[in-house]
């Protein structure tokens, strides 16, 4: 059967107007804790103000007598099964209790839940709660959770290492070096600060037993099966909804504990319970991410040539190890990185500490491999003297090697890095940038001008995640209505989803309804995570929305007594190939449809298409950035001044949320740079528990930012479309890092850990200067006095 593709007047590629925001702009949408559901009863969660230690009893009293209290529960009081960590992965020992029993693990570990009439009497009467702790030591550190005589989270395994792997030894990797390079950083934990902190609203008795959730997820449909196991139910008994969701950036695809807390009390009491989350909550209880020790070596001639790459690293995965305890595993997938190196030797383990559990953060994984990498690199120009876009550039894979597999499995589809980093230099004005740098240093200038590089390469669509559900549906008054498993929380899916649907379909965009988001619309669905939205779910709805027209096609057939290879698809409907006054509207066909009258056994039936989209394989993004910043070498103050990036994310579907999803990566990136770490005191305590502490900037802080692409598109799919929505975030850090750096690296200083601070930039100045000339010091907590060697 011949296929006609409806092409003409496509919007595809056109940077057209989000539809979702006016919505979002007057305040008309719904987030999770907007919505007014009747009779509904407030959670406030008891937590845990010690890191470690053994839990007595818990005095709960005093909060059951007092004004509004509905119920207060404890450990022994919820029957709700502990959730594995990650099965296969994580030792079933190190499953976390939702509320907590026989120890707590880090300050935030829930104790108790108050179920009050109003949130006000619920948080008064949980601060009547008492429990007894034992303290027991505490770990924090990620060397430390792994140094011999650790104080165990769990004793039972008998270790804090949950997890690890590797490629194998290689023997004689730098036997051709000229020189290596050797540096230990760190990739410091995260929080992830999304606008709406964690929600939820629960009521019970639909689906008949179960339950109804609306929450501020990312991943409904596994939020569904995760709280339906903690419950015993059928996923059936459980529907999840995702209203509007401000902010998600990979902590909200985690099914949290208080959701299955507050769902188990809304099934015992009978009535709706709520719970919205504190800003000091979410920094206790969402999930972190990075947080890594990393040692590499780089071998090198002295031309600039890259002879081999070693490198090994902890991950934290904190106290209740879930899908952190696998993300080093994408760094060491991606630790080959956009280059063509010979060897590679890479090592990777997980712990666990007194912390909060880390999980998925924007990049999971592949930030972290490219800061190592392009650290490693700046480091390693600068000991040979070798001008770091050069030293890139012939080390770069080519495209004829593509599509390949890189030495640490990544099957990369296809690239041209050379085409990126040309197009940034361009549009930085790079030997500008050298020759002013050049002439301030030489001036004495005491404002040090830094240009810093970051050449990435991301994996979307990862770990088992490039397939998604889609569906296209036409109706008899003309309107169409398309599905995707996918789970919007700013990204702008309903403008791409219809803007797909549109093209194919041949009809206007606002005929076109997008659903998502609701497990018992959806039929299945990942969520959004990973990058793979477009090319998964986009894939999936186009797929499905080309079904819808063959279909179509076959109707108008029977309806215009014409053989099928012979109706032609355009903006008007079907018509006949050469008879211009033989049209059926798409209304006429979805009408034949349901009432039979064109089909060929007459039995009525909706027009629509489901299917299943598989792609494969992961997509591999790429692209180059170029910081430039300015230095005070008096206080350390660092002042972004220019930041350009040229991504490539495949075929662009639409310039304008592409440089949307860029714009809101690289100021992620920078923040990581130069702004943001989570810390803890010697007993455990957080010292950055809110925005008082724990810095993000503002716009304020940051600079404009010049944002534009290449286009590579990839084989893999049917609109050639790769992932955006991380690659500013991977591209930026170590860019802006690699400036900082070389803005104060002709004083010596050789590496600065991140963040960035003024301090820590000023400590690092200090400490050359106040040693022997000549001295090359890489500045970090016990890090300093690590050089390049001779090999």
């Amino acid at each position: 059967m011949s296929v006609t593709t409806h092409t003409g007047g496509s919007i595809l590629g056109h940077a057209v107007k989000r539809t979702e925001d006016q919505e979002l702009i007057t305040g008309a949408g719904l987030y999770t804790g907007d919505l007014p559901v009747e009779g509904s009863l407030h959670a406030v969660f008891v937590r845990s103000p010690i890191a470690h230690g053994t839990l007595g009893e818990i005095d709960v009293a005093e909060a059951k007598g007092m004004p509004g209290v509905v119920a207060v529960y404890t450990n022994a009081d919820l029957d709700v099964a502990d959730r594995p960590g990650l099965p296969g992965v994580v030792p079933d020992a190190m499953s976390r209790p939702h509320l907590a029993k026989g120890k707590v693990r880090f300050v935030g570990d829930i104790v108790a839940v108050v179920i009050g009439e109003t949130a006000g009497e619920a948080l008064d009467a949980a601060e009547t709660v008492f429990p007894d702790i034992d303290p027991l030591p505490s770990v924090t550190g990620i060397e430390e959770a792994y140094a011999d005589g650790a104080p165990l989270l769990f004793e039972e395994v008998g270790s804090n290492l949950i997890a690890g792997a590797g490629t194998g030894e290689v023997e004689g990797i730098f036997d051709t070096a000229d020189v290596v390079v050797t540096g230990k950083f760190l990739n410091q934990r995260l929080a992830g600060v999304p606008m709406e902190p964690n929600a939820c609203v629960i009521e019970p008795g639909a689906p008949e037993g179960g339950l109804t959730l609306w929450l501020s997820t990312q991943t409904p449909h596994g939020a569904r099966d995760a709280i339906a196991g903690d419950l015993g139910l059928d996923a059936d008994q459980v529907r999840v909804v995702a209203p509007r969701v401000g902010g998600g950036f990979g902590p909200k695809a985690t099914a949290y504990p208080e959701y299955t807390i507050a769902a188990k009390a809304a099934l015992v009491l009978g009535r709706p319970v709520r719970w919205n989350e504190t800003r000091s909550e979410n920094m206790l209880s969402m999930v972190h991410g990075r947080s890594q020790v990393q040692w590499v070596e780089l071998g090198v001639t002295r031309a600039g040539k890259i002879v081999g790459l070693r490198a090994s690293v902890i991950g934290d995965g904190g106290s209740y190890p879930a899908v952190g305890t696998i993300l080093p595993s994408l760094t060491q997938l991606l630790a080959q990185g956009v280059y063509d190196i010979p060897a590679i030797e890479f090592s990777w383990k997980t712990v666990v500490t007194n912390t909060t559990t880390t999980g998925a953060y924007r990049g999971a994984g592949r930030p972290e491999a490219t800061q190592l990498l392009e650290r490693i690199i700046d480091m390693a120009a600068d000991e040979i003297g070798v001008d770091p876009l050069e030293m890139r550039r012939m080390n770069f894979l080519q495209p004829e090697q593509f599509p390949m597999t890189s030495l640490t499995g990544a099957e990369y589809d296809n690239a041209d890095h050379e085409k990126s980093l040309d197009a940034v230099k361009e549009a930085a004005g790079y030997d500008a940038l050298r020759a002013e740098q050049k002439r301030r240093r030489d001036a004495g200038d005491r404002v040090a001008l830094g240009i810093g590089l970051g050449s990435y390469v991301e994996v979307t669509a990862p770990l088992g995640l490039d397939g998604e559900y889609g569906s296209a549906q036409a109706h008899a008054d003309g309107t169409f209505t398309v599905m995707a498993g996918t789970s919007a929380h700013g990204q702008g899916h309903e403008t791409a989803f219809a803007q797909l649907a549109s093209s194919v379909l041949g009809v206007p965009m606002d005929k076109i309804r997008v659903v998502q988001s609701d497990t018992a619309e959806v039929r299945s669905g990942a969520g959004t995570l990973g990058s793979r939205s477009l090319q998964t779910g986009g894939s999936a709805i186009h797929n499905a929305s080309q079904e819808l027209v063959s279909r179509a096609r076959e109707i108008a057939a029977h309806l215009l007594e014409a053989a099928v290879e012979d109706i032609e698809h355009s903006d008007g409907g079907f018509g006949v190939r050469g008879v211009g006054d033989s049209v059926v509207t798409w209304s006429q066909v979805a009408t034949a449809s349901e009432d039979g009258s064109g089909l060929e056994d007459g039995a009525g039936r909706a027009l629509r298409e489901d299917l299943d989209f598989k792609q494969g394989q992961s997509s591999f993004p790429f692209g180059s950035h170029i910081s430039v910043v300015d230095v005070d070498l008096d206080t350390g103050m660092v002042t972004p001044k220019r930041h350009v990036a040229v991504d490539d994310c495949g075929k662009i579907l639409n310039p304008m949320l592409v440089a949307g999803q860029q714009h809101g990566g690289i100021a992620q990136g920078i923040s990581q740079a130069l702004f943001e770490r989570v810390t803890f005191d010697e007993d455990g305590n957080p010292t950055t528990g809110n925005l008082a502490s724990y810095t993000i900037p503002s716009a304020a802080d940051l600079c404009s930012y010049e944002a534009s692409n290449t286009e590579t598109p990839t084989f893999l799919n049917p609109i050639g479309a790769k992932g955006i929505g991380e690659s500013g975030t991977i591209g930026s850090t170590p860019a802006v890092h690699n400036a900082v750096v070389d803005a104060v690296s002709h004083l010596g200083v050789r590496h600065i850990d991140m963040p960035l601070t003024p301090e820590a930039v000023w400590r690092a100045i200090q400490g050359v200067s106040a040693s022997d000339p000549g001295t090359r010091s890489q500045a970090g907590p016990e890090y300093a006095g690590m050089a390049g060697t001779e090999s």
